[in-house]
């Protein structure tokens, strides 16, 4: 399981738009280049990342090689009522991550 960092706001006004920051550890190897031992190294990217939303998607974004290792992805969300926010990545060879965030509305 990769690391991942979320960041949004510890609470919102219901109306707001907030901005979400998320960041995973991930290589996001192309599968062009070369090891030390001259072998091509296997290709592994994260090849979709999506939010939802009180379980609506509210975001969603295609990736793809010429993306740098450990991708940072920011969105804004216009807050509506308090609720679960499941922000989940999925890619090469199987790799499929799920984190879950609570969203406070004031």
């Amino acid at each position: 399981m990769a690391r991942a960092l979320i960041t949004l706001p510890a609470e919102a006004k219901r109306g707001e738009i907030v901005e979400i920051r998320c960041l995973i550890a991930h290589p996001m190897e192309t599968g062009y280049r070369s090891g030390d031992d001259g072998r091509r190294l296997p290709r592994n990217v994260i090849r979709r990342f999506r939010c939802f939303y009180g379980g609506e998607q509210v975001f969603a974004a295609e990736l793809f090689p010429a993306v740098a290792a450990n991708p940072l992805i920011a969105f804004f969300l216009r807050v509506g009522e308090a609720g679960e926010l499941r922000f989940t990545w999925e890619g090469d060879n199987g790799f499929s991550q799920v984190e879950t965030r609570t969203l406070v509305v004031a």
